[in-house]
C-alpha cells in the first residue's frame, strides 16, 4: 500500500498561503504561517500528524485487545503534538497521546500492557522515533 498527499505553497514564508489535500480525496485543506505558528483558522501539519497518531494508536490498541482477546465498546485518542524552537529551527519536541476506552471484562493492568504495547507498536508512532518525548496517558472508562 501507497498512501499520499500533496501541498502546494505560494509566496514568501510570513505572508503566503497553502493547500494539502489527500490522494482520496477526502479533504483539501488551506494552511499558512498563521494556522501553523498563531491563532488563524485553518490546519497545519503538526494538527494532521496528530489526527494521524490518534488514529493509527486506536486502531493498533482495538487490534491489540483483540489478539488479547478482547472486544473494546470505543477507543477515544487525543494526541497533542508540540513544535517549539530548537537547535536549527523548529522541531516536534513532545507528543502526548491521551487515550480513554471501554474494554469490559478486562482489568487495570492487562489494559496498561496492550496500551503501552499499541504506542509502541502503532506505525504513526515508530514513523515518529525521533520526536524526543510521546507520552501515553490511559484510561479505563
Amino acid at each position: 500500500m501507497i498512501r499520499s498527499a500533496s501541498a502546494v505553497w505560494q509566496g514568501a514564508l510570513r505572508d503566503g498561503k497553502g493547500d494539502m489535500k489527500v490522494q482520496s480525496g477526502a479533504f483539501e485543506v488551506p494552511f499558512s504561517f498563521g494556522t501553523r505558528f498563531g491563532e488563524v483558522k485553518g490546519t497545519n501539519p503538526e494538527e494532521l500528524i496528530a489526527a494521524a497518531h490518534a488514529g493509527c494508536f486506536s486502531m493498533a490498541f482495538s487490534g491489540a485487545l483483540g489478539q488479547a482477546g478482547f472486544t473494546p465498546e470505543w477507543v477515544a485518542t487525543t494526541a497533542k503534538v508540540s513544535i517549539n524552537q530548537v537547535e536549527g529551527g523548529f522541531g516536534i519536541t513532545k507528543i502526548e497521546l491521551q487515550m480513554e476506552a471501554k474494554v469490559l471484562g478486562i482489568d487495570q493492568a492487562t489494559f496498561d500492557q496492550i496500551a503501552q504495547g499499541a504506542k509502541a507498536g502503532c506505525p504513526i508512532s515508530k514513523a515518529l522515533a525521533a520526536v524526543p518525548e510521546i507520552t501515553l496517558e490511559a484510561k479505563l472508562v
